[in-house]
């Protein structure tokens, strides 16, 4: 997600520095230090202007939740309404979300969304997908044992190919929903700004969770 730069978000992320983190790399293995109390982590790369991760955190109060954002401008809006909610359970990174085995220690996180990733369409760019081989190595890393990752996109192609790059990786599939809108999952779905905007449009929404 873009946005157009806004003078006021490296101020505002500067100013509150008790919420957000540009230097990822100096909390790794340290994490639950930056949340009133110690909980499994859940780790969302993307969270665009953090619908999803910021319900998440209201939803289950007994989980930590880090969102990562790299554009200073969307990290910002998210910031803003943390700054309004005080969310104990969230805390953000603006800072790019291809580092995360830089940012967590081995089997410091227990699970990590990827949603509405960008798919990256051209062959030559598919080293850039975040479910291509490399990153899936780093997930699985930073996930812990039982450690699970959950993948939600409407771009058909994008889900064919993240169904073969992990299953070619070995990982292991728990759901795979063709249709999450229409799926018994329905009701607990958390929705993303897009995933809203796309539904309302009539686009299937396709969700896969697995782990390794």
């Amino acid at each position: 997600m873009r946005l157009r730069n806004k003078p006021w978000a490296k101020p505002l992320i500067e100013a509150n520095p008790q919420f957000i983190t540009t230097d990822p790399k100096k909390y790794r293995s340290a994490w639950q230090e930056r949340f009133k109390k110690k909980a499994p982590l859940f780790v969302e790369i993307g969270t665009g202007k953090g619908q999803f991760i910021i319900e998440m955190a209201q939803e289950y109060p007994e989980r930590n939740f880090i969102g990562i954002e790299l554009q200073t401008s969307v990290a910002a809006v998210v910031l803003k309404k943390q700054l309004e909610l005080k969310l104990n359970n969230l805390q953000l990174i603006c800072a790019n979300g291809s580092g995360v085995s830089e940012y967590f220690e081995n089997g410091e996180v227990t699970g990590i969304y990827l949603n509405f990733s960008d798919p990256w369409p051209k062959k030559k760019q598919a080293k850039r997908r975040l479910t291509y081989p490399t990153f899936l190595e780093q997930y699985k890393m930073v996930l812990e044992e039982k450690g699970h990752l959950e993948f939600k996109t409407d771009n058909r192609g994008l889900f064919e190919y993240s169904l073969m790059s992990m299953n070619n990786f070995g990982m292991v599939f728990d759901k795979v929903s063709l249709d999450l809108h229409q799926s018994e999952e329905a009701e607990q779905n958390i929705m993303t700004e897009y995933e809203e905007k796309f539904s309302q449009r009539g686009q299937v929404i396709y969700k896969l969770e697995a782990h390794f």
